[in-house]
């Protein structure tokens, strides 16, 4: 399953997720954003199961922001989660 989202709050646009049946990570993509970084955070997801990612992601922020990119990347697993388990 792949599921898009537009980002809120950040610099980076949307992030897109690829899961398995089974909710493991098959790839992330961030368009826009830290370039460098964001390919680093998406590459060590691949393989990582979602639940664990968003532990691990979510409430991260940046600067003075209440998110950041990977708090997004979060969110757009979270929700891909609920539309795979609906």
């Amino acid at each position: 399953m792949t599921y898009s989202r537009k980002n809120k709050g950040v610099c980076s646009l949307a992030t897109e997720v690829s899961l398995t049946d089974d909710g493991v990570i098959e790839s992330v993509a961030v368009v826009g954003g830290c370039n460098g970084n964001l390919k680093g955070v998406c590459t060590l997801l691949q393989g990582l199961r979602a639940e664990e990612a968003v532990s691990r992601l979510k409430g991260l922020t940046c600067g003075n922001k209440s998110t950041s990119c990977p708090d997004q990347i979060a969110l757009a697993l979270e929700e891909a989660l609920a539309l795979a388990n609906a």
